[in-house]
């Protein structure tokens, strides 16, 4: 398995690259016979990267009826909600190209089902009766915190190693409740590509990546003002364990796409391995 760190000039630079590997990763995998399956992300990286996929779709060579979607994690708000990483990326993207709509797999909303709870037993139960057993591509945003879909530091659902999907409670970054892949489900994947964009998640980068921890407090200083206390509330970037974003890795390939202010603790450090 190799990991290997992509480092880009913007937001925008990162959207196009990604969307553009993307497209030829699924052509690749339907050339070989496989039907693929990958899981999104949210976030506003994830919305530029899911316009450019638009943007790019024609022409790609890929047949988006044999393309299956899912999410890594879900916010439990109304299916109309505009916090919804489901809507986000329907009006971005999936609308846009000629999907199978059963192949599409959302999260259940709090307006279809009774509790949290049961959105993630819900979800768990499609995963299982639909997933390939292996995500082709899993793409994940990571939060200042170190965090991936809404698997938080200090959370219990960390550690949760049997069930597929689990219900969170008091995240914290609104809305409070979330349904979210588990660990050993999003290390279910062949290919799983971290999406990190801002200054605000440079510290989590460079911890991701090994950095000298003395090196990014004394970086961190000169961000100054609001910025200083990038981790937040949950944050375990000065703790003794792993961010939750280190544990999880690609069984072929996992790739850290980062531009230059999500990147700029990391100095001359040798790729994460």
């Amino acid at each position: 398995m190799s990991t290997t760190r992509v480092v880009v000039p913007d937001g925008p630079s990162l959207a196009r690259t990604v969307a553009a590997e993307l497209l030829t990763v699924l052509a690749a995998a339907q050339a070989d016979g496989r039907v693929p399956q990958i899981g999104l992300t949210g976030g506003s990286i994830a919305e530029a990267l899911h316009r450019e996929l638009a943007h790019q779709a024609d022409g790609s060579g890929v047949d988006w009826s044999r393309v299956v979607i899912w999410w890594g994690d879900e916010r439990f708000v109304p299916a109309d909600s505009p916090d919804r990483n489901a809507g986000q990326a329907r009006a971005a993207w999936l609308d846009h190209v000629p999907l199978d709509p059963a192949h599409v797999h959302e999260v259940p909303a709090s307006d279809q089902v009774h509790d949290v709870e049961t959105a993630a037993q819900a979800y768990a139960a499609t995963l299982r009766a639909h997933g390939a057993g292996e995500f082709e591509v899993l793409m994940l945003g990571v939060g200042p915190d170190g965090h991936v879909a809404s698997l938080f530091p200090g959370f219990p659902q960390l550690d949760v190693d049997d069930q597929i999907a689990v219900a969170v409670t008091g995240s914290p970054k609104p809305p409070p409740e979330r349904v979210s892949l588990t660990f050993p489900t999003l290390n279910r994947s062949r290919r799983v590509w971290f999406l990190v964009s801002g200054a605000e998640k440079a510290p989590a980068v460079a911890r991701a990546h090994h950095a000298d921890a003395s090196h990014i407090a004394a970086e961190e200083s000169h961000l100054g003002g609001e910025e200083s206390d990038l981790a937040g509330e949950g944050s375990d970037l000065g703790g003794e364990e792993p961010l939750p974003a280190m544990r999880v890795q690609g069984r072929e390939q996992t790739v850290w796409y980062v531009d230059r202010a999500a990147g700029s603790l990391l100095g001359d450090q040798p790729e994460f391995s």
